[in-house]
């Protein structure tokens, strides 16, 4: 190995160590920073005994403390139903920790400006049941809309012959685990197959984390009940869940699951699944459409759909004369103001999009990871009709 190619791998790997202790930083240090703030507002806040307050936030502590079980994997030694509560009360803390740190920084720049006087925050039993009721109500409706699953028509136009007009139901992150369970999948079949889709596009993410409670509860076997063949790629949550056990889960569903290969449907439409972002050695899109379509037949162009999880670069699809792209992962950061935040990251972070002559569509996603909370995002599975112009 040369000095120069050494101080390249130095520099890459500097750049990684300095990402992992960032979302470090991220999932544990701000995380704990805004407990401790919380907890001073609400010890503050409420006029009771020191021992009750001391109780109030000891729950709160060990609310905050199953969040990290959860990433831990803590939960998978625990009875299904006790752990299907943990993790729906660890994870819905992140959100609930996100909104009360907003609500009471506002509060303080209003005191700061004199705008909100220092006795609605010190010792008041109105202003504890106010924003004890305004944070329920918030969380009450983001999980009313969280079940609310939104069906997106999708027209898109092909340059290229068709046999027939296509109709495909399109879905991404469905993290079936803990917190969507076999009831949640059962219901989300029966409304795919009430579409009657030619086809159905899975942009990766269907496993959450564990693959214990798919297993022990036997998902499947649901899959088993769709009425078209499914195509799917991974997502990085196939990747923290274990990638032999999400390939098994994937054969036992029946699934086609598209790891850098290609499946052709009629002779007309080619479907590229592409392996997850997280395998920084997965091949390159233009290598893709180059290797994986000289076997068919060149008197036929097809209409090429790309899967690809994670929307980054979508330029490279443009470039390697995709028609259209797939993807899912961001969940639009799932409750606002975290949409913002996607929004600026990704060029295209929700819906439509289009590059030159190649569309895309990425999904904020069918279920979610975490607390079940869609606030200023929805849920949501796509309804595409592909019709050739020719």
């Amino acid at each position: 190995m040369t000095l120069g190619n050494r101080f390249f791998l130095i520099i890459f790997a500097t750049i990684r160590l300095d990402m992992k202790y960032m979302w470090v930083m991220i999932f544990t240090v701000l995380p704990l920073l805004a407990v401790i703030y919380i907890g001073w507002h609400v010890w503050v806040i409420l006029p009771l005994a020191r021992w009750w307050k001391v109780l109030v936030l000891l729950v709160m502590l060990a609310c905050f403390l199953l969040l990290f079980a959860n990433f831990g994997r803590k939960f998978d030694t625990l009875p299904l139903p006790l752990a299907q509560m943990a993790y729906e009360v660890g994870t819905s803390t992140l959100f609930i920790l996100l909104y009360l740190v907003m609500i009471f920084l506002v509060l303080d720049l209003g005191r700061l400006v004199h705008l909100v006087p220092k006795s609605l925050l010190y010792h008041n039993w109105q202003s504890a049941l106010f924003l004890f009721a305004l944070v329920f109500g918030i969380f009450l409706y983001g999980n009313l809309h969280y079940y609310n699953k939104v069906r997106v028509p999708l027209d898109l136009k092909s340059s290229k012959p068709l046999p027939k007009d296509y109709k495909v139901v399109m879905l991404s992150d469905l993290h079936l685990g803990y917190h969507n369970p076999r009831k949640e999948l059962a219901r989300w079949v029966d409304m795919i197959n009430a579409e009657n889709p030619d086809f159905i596009l899975i942009a990766g993410d269907i496993i959450d984390g564990s693959m214990r409670p798919l297993f022990e509860e036997r998902m499947a076997e649901e899959f088993h009940r769709l009425k078209a063949p499914v195509y799917a790629c991974l997502g990085n949550h196939e990747f923290y869940a274990g990638h032999p056990e999400a390939k098994q889960f994937y054969q036992e569903a029946g699934i086609h699951l598209l790891i850098d290969e290609a499946a052709v449907i009629d002779s007309s439409i080619v479907i590229i699944g592409r392996d997850d972002r997280t395998n920084m050695r997965r091949k390159p899109l233009k290598d893709l459409m180059y290797s994986l379509t000289p076997n068919l037949s060149p008197l036929t162009p097809k209409y090429a759909i790309v899967l690809d999880h994670q929307p980054y670069n979508l330029d490279r699809a443009e470039a390697a004369g995709v028609d259209f792209q797939l993807s899912g992962h961001t969940h639009r950061g799932q409750v606002w103001p975290i949409s913002w935040i996607t929004d600026h990251i990704y060029e295209c972070s929700w819906g439509s999009h289009k590059r030159g002559n190649t569309q895309y569509y990425v999904s904020s996603g069918l279920g979610i990871w975490g607390g079940k909370f869609r606030i200023g995002t929805q849920s949501e599975y796509v309804v595409a009709t592909i019709t050739s112009n020719q």
